[in-house]
């Protein structure tokens, strides 16, 4: 059977699209008849395609039903609902009638959301189901301005004056009017899309039109997508990286999107699907590496022997394809013919079997992870961004793929490092500002257009590589200065442990809070004749010399100094909804530190501690 013939790239031109809703008018007259997007219907109990011609036709109804609620130009609708069709209709109808759109993640907690709508002031908000109306109705007063709330689900009744409630089903018109649009200039604010408040109150970063195309087309400039690829999308909409790049990107090249139901069930919409590109944080690739080494673990030594040489072969075919390290030899062809049947191509099976591209964003990804990924056949590009950039900063390329490092940066991007090590970045897509924060703003950019990121970096071969977050190193008592979540990600590659985060700031040595992986705790216990079931068996002698046995391994690179020889054991995960994590999966340093604060005092009985309570970061602007 031959392959289908290519469709030719078709990308829309920033300078043809201007802003987004221009971008999506573009698209739908270039591909009426494409697939748009894909989504299961849980009524029809299969996956739906809708084309190009049908979204614009939805879109114009959205657009409608936004026209009869008396908003104008520049006001701020908010959305709280899942990937969806739904979703994007709801933003391209809002951008189109000239509103700023704020995008809000569906589980995030209730007092952090409300906050969110009344610092942006929005007067209409887009929900999924009555659950999250429950949730924040005690918050009322923190969201004065919120006129309308429209309900995916049946709304519930209404019991006071504002906000009105509507039902999608009776909200949304059966047809719609040719729409009138409104002037919209591509500097116009466009999003206003919140930070996660790892230490403090999020902030609102402005980005326009202009912003978000400007770093879509510079992506696919960097890393070049098509009309025959379908990226699988899965991150919430509310995050910037998914928003442009597994968003805007695809529109601009004429690429298809289906929505995943939800990550627990990832797995079978990677099978149904079949995508062709991901994009996702490194916890996910993390996750799929564990549960490997866990397989690998219950298959016994000759299968991991197998893993461990197609691994090492098809690394040095992944660094010969690059150009670096010696040719591939006969003898390690004949070996890698035998073994990617055996297992790279069954690894690759779980990625739905057609996956050409990786992108991971937002966090560091762990070079062993990436290099065993990619020796496996999949290409893997590491990126680097932030919010306030729109986000992408830099990215590997596929020709020019160094894992450890996040890339070159984009084209038209300029990065440099100050003599302090923060990474600075100036470009068409850094942010207009902070919403209502003028001198966080100040901060943040300078006069001269630098965004001062936050982050520590180094520059070489024209590579930048991340060495951290300024907030996140920790200077111990002896003057050492140590990155903690290169640890803490260290850490986390060991298949026995879910969660880490590193402590020490001010003291003389290092300690770790770990959050155990169930299954692995309950073998690990039972080989140390513990009761996995039993609380106290997580501070048993054996059970912590087993684990800082583990910690010391996923360690042995970094030096002495940075070595964690005190660890506390638990197995209640960090979450979203215990508010210890932040919707974009980063531990909240502080709310960590101040619940453990009594088992941070332990690992360092004996030793002086500070007076105040325990926290490992301040909360701090950008500087």
């Amino acid at each position: 059977m031959t392959s289908p013939t290519p469709i030719p790239l078709d990308p829309i031109a920033l300078a043809t699209a201007r802003t987004l809703p221009g971008l999506f008018r573009c698209r739908v007259q270039r591909s009426p008849e494409r697939i748009a997007y894909r989504q299961f219907e849980p009524e029809a109990s299969r996956w739906v395609d809708y084309t190009w011609r049908q979204a614009d036709a939805l879109v114009a109804r959205w657009r409608q039903a936004l026209a009869r609620q008396g908003l104008n130009p520049g006001d701020r609708v908010a959305v709280q609902l899942r990937n969806s069709v739904e979703w994007g209709c709801f933003a391209q109808a809002a951008l189109a009638q000239g509103l700023v759109v704020v995008p809000l993640y569906t589980n995030d907690n209730p007092e952090n959301v409300a906050y969110v709508l009344g610092d942006a002031g929005a007067r209409l908000l887009l929900v999924g189901d009555v659950a999250q109306l429950w949730a924040l109705a005690p918050h009322q007063r923190l969201f004065p301005a919120l006129e309308d709330v429209v309900c995916v689900g049946p709304a519930p009744q209404q019991t006071a004056d504002r906000p009105r409630l509507h039902d999608l089903s009776g909200w949304l018109p059966e047809t719609a009017e040719p729409p009138v649009d409104p002037p919209i200039d591509p500097d116009d604010l466009a999003l206003l899309v919140y930070t996660s408040g790892t230490t403090g109150r999020p902030k609102g970063v402005m980005l326009s039109h202009h912003n978000i195309l400007w770093n879509a087309e510079a992506m696919f400039k960097a890393v070049q997508i098509g009309p025959d690829d379908l990226f699988l999308s899965f991150l919430p909409l509310s995050h910037i990286f998914e928003l442009t790049v597994g968003y805007c990107l695809p529109m601009l090249a004429g690429s298809g999107i289906a929505y995943a139901r939800s990550v627990p069930q990832l797995v079978e919409d990677l099978a149904a699907v079949r995508p062709t590109v991901l994009i996702s944080v490194p916890r996910i690739y993390e996750r799929a590496y564990v549960r490997i080494q866990q397989r690998l673990a219950q298959r016994g030594r000759l299968a991991r022997l197998l893993f461990e040489q197609a691994v090492a072969v098809g690394w040095r075919r992944f660094e010969a394809a690059q150009g670096r390290g010696r040719p591939v030899t006969a003898r390690e062809r004949l070996f890698w013919t035998l073994l990617k049947p055996l297992v790279a191509d069954k690894v690759l099976a779980r990625l739905g079997g057609r996956l050409r591209l990786a992108i991971s964003g937002a966090a560091p990804l762990q070079p062993h992870i990436a290099r065993c990924f990619l020796a496996l056949g999949l290409t893997l590009l590491e990126g680097y961004g932030l919010t306030e950039a729109a986000p992408t900063v830099c990215g590997n390329r596929i020709e020019n793929n160094v894992p450890g490092s996040v890339g070159p940066p984009l084209p038209g991007v300029e990065v440099r490092v100050t003599p302090a090590g923060q990474l600075l970045v100036r470009s068409p897509s850094v942010m207009l500002g902070y919403w209502n924060r003028p001198e966080a703003t100040r901060r943040a950019v300078d006069d001269d257009g630098w965004l001062h990121t936050g982050d520590l970096a180094e520059l070489r071969d024209g590579r930048v590589f991340i060495r951290g977050r300024i907030d996140d190193v920790i200077v111990m008592s002896t003057g050492e200065k140590v990155p903690a979540v290169d640890l803490e990600a260290a850490i986390a590659g060991d298949p026995l442990f879910e969660q880490a985060l590193v402590v020490g700031e001010g003291k003389p040595f290092l300690g770790a809070l770990l959050v155990l992986q169930p299954a692995a705790w309950s073998a690990l216990a039972r080989d140390l004749g513990l009761d996995p079931q039993k609380p106290a068996s997580l501070s048993a002698p054996a059970a912590l010399e087993a684990a800082l046995e583990r910690v010391a391994g996923a360690l042995h690179a970094f030096p002495v100094y940075a070595r964690v020889p005190a660890v506390h054991l638990a197995l209640d995960p960090w979450t979203i909804e215990n508010r210890l994590l932040t919707p974009t999966l980063k531990p909240r340093r502080k709310e960590i530190g101040g619940r453990f604060e009594s088992a941070i005092r332990a690992l360092y009985a004996g030793h002086e501690l500070p007076d105040q309570p325990v926290s490992e970061n301040k909360a701090k602007e950008v500087p």
